[in-house]
């Protein structure tokens, strides 16, 4: 049965109405991403920070949070969420908080910019522990999380939304292991492509309910450029470069032979997309393909950290 949208009577605690104006389910790819990175630093054998790596989970959940506080403000401005009647809550068509009565429109904005005020002072915090170079990574991915969304950039709008979700969540991972490493390391970015593609085609299935509405908005991503029946072939793709450069790592010798482990993720993948071309013009049919795109994520990549732990 598909949950209820919120209504302010269910979140009349205001700390329980910011933290689910999060959308807090989501924030696990970020903490998994971030889970990556950690593993990858102990896997070279660094000397390992257990606070430093507390305080970069966080970093990278309240940024994550931010980003999606604000991505429901800027959807709301241009009214893609209010219109979107093919929704598949709570995974397409926004948080409804503003829709629905939650938060109001500034009061979502201000609450996005507060979580981004604190992920810069989590962030000073680590450069002080860690290295200066860490403010890069914290810039560019401050940078994703604003222009993916707002004017005048709206980068998703553009076609480019893919592509600022593998950049976003390679910079979780790469932040997670420069803390510990305290200089740029290319094995990051290496390990982490796979696992940030996954990540990627979440937005990319997601697009198909929001996909009326986003084209009314003017939102025109790959899934409202192309014909339904052509852009589904795009998440096939993208599934096929996730292991295809997971299985080039493996041949490369640049991971374990451990994280074959992670192909067990791939009948998830296989599987959501052939529900996708199944259903691709009958968005509302959708939903199990979006969660099996989630789980394939999720088993993915704790496969892929478990590998890095263990084969040490």
């Amino acid at each position: 049965m598909q949950p209820m949208e919120p209504t302010l009577t269910t979140f009349s605690n205001p700390f329980a109405r910011y933290f689910a104006a999060t959308r807090p389910a989501f924030l696990s790819a970020s903490l998994m991403a971030s889970l990556i990175g950690l593993s990858i630093a102990w896997h070279d054998g660094l000397a390992f920070d257990i606070p430093l790596a507390l305080v970069t989970l966080l970093f990278a959940l309240m940024a994550h949070a931010g980003a999606n506080v604000l991505n429901d403000y800027y959807d709301d401005l241009n009214g893609t969420d209010a219109q979107n009647t093919e929704r598949i809550f709570p995974f397409t068509g926004g948080s409804r908080f503003i829709q629905n009565g939650v938060l109001t429109r500034i009061g979502t904005r201000n609450f996005g910019f507060a979580l981004m005020a604190g992920v810069v002072l989590a962030g000073l915090w680590l450069m002080a522990r860690s290295a200066p170079q860490l403010l890069y990574v914290g810039l560019v991915g401050l940078f994703i999380g604003w222009a993916y969304s707002a004017p005048p950039f709206r980068l998703n709008s553009r076609g480019l939304g893919e592509l600022c979700i593998v950049a976003g969540f390679l910079l979780i991972v790469m932040g997670a292991d420069f803390v510990q490493r305290r200089h740029f390391s290319a094995l990051p970015f290496i390990t982490g492509l796979s696992y940030a593609l996954l990540a990627a085609n979440l937005l990319y299935i997601n697009q198909f309910p929001d996909r009326s509405a986003d084209i009314a908005a003017g939102k025109l991503h790959w899934v409202a450029r192309l014909e339904v029946h052509q852009a589904r072939w795009g998440y096939a793709l993208i599934v096929l470069l996730a292991y295809s450069w997971l299985a080039a790592c493996l041949v490369a010798g640049v991971l374990p032979v451990l994280a074959l482990i992670a192909f067990l993720a791939l009948p998830l993948s296989v599987k959501a997309a052939r529900l996708l071309f199944i259903h691709a013009a009958e968005p509302q049919q959708l939903g199990d393909a979006i969660k099996l795109t989630i789980g394939g994520m999720m088993l993915h990549g704790a496969l892929l950290s478990i590998a890095l732990f263990f084969g040490k």
